[in-house]
């Protein structure tokens, strides 16, 4: 057997309606992706467009969130530059969670073991406090526990638990964080 991308077919995958995704394509691109100063007009925008966003919330120039309407950010979370979202799934950011520059929260991927390479999406979620690393990439399904860190350019399959430290491809427990006043 081989792989046969002419057989591709996700058709059962409604992200919203076309009119919203052609919109947000260019408003989040004049919007998100500029290198304007500034959070409020993004987080108007976000909001405008379907997203749940806390108060606080910081958002740096050149992010990249696919579908609004499919992301929940808490209160006082930091998104840095060049942040990619692609929520094909629900992403839940919880508050004082922190993405740090380049990280990647892919809620999409691909069944290798299928002649199609079907599509498979995964909701992603990250609890208060969680800190994801500079360059880090977060997969499908992934569970970031409370106050969970994701160390620089490390890759998360899977759940991370509380109050711990993970680095590597794939991460892998270090230690725990301990935190002080």
């Amino acid at each position: 057997m081989r792989t046969d991308l002419s057989r591709f077919n996700n058709q059962w995958y409604q992200p919203g309606p076309l009119i919203s995704r052609v919109l947000w394509y260019f408003t989040g691109a004049a919007v998100l992706r500029s290198a304007l100063p500034g959070n409020s007009h993004r987080r108007f925008w976000l909001r405008l467009f379907g997203a749940k966003v806390g108060k606080g919330v910081v958002i740096k120039p050149r992010v990249i969130i696919k579908y609004p309407w499919k992301l929940e950010i808490g209160d006082h979370a930091w998104i840095g530059e060049q942040v990619w979202i692609d929520n094909l799934g629900k992403v839940t950011i919880g508050s004082h969670s922190c993405l740090s520059q380049g990280a990647m929260l892919l809620c999409g991927n691909h069944d290798y073991t299928k002649i199609a390479f079907d599509l498979m999406v995964g909701d992603i979620t990250l609890e208060d406090g969680v800190w994801i690393g500079a360059r880090s990439t977060v997969c499908p399904g992934a569970l970031c526990r409370s106050h969970s860190v994701l160390s620089v350019g490390s890759v998360l399959v899977g759940e991370m638990e509380a109050y711990s430290i993970y680095r590597g491809n794939p991460a892998v427990k270090i230690r725990e964080r301990k935190m002080e006043e």
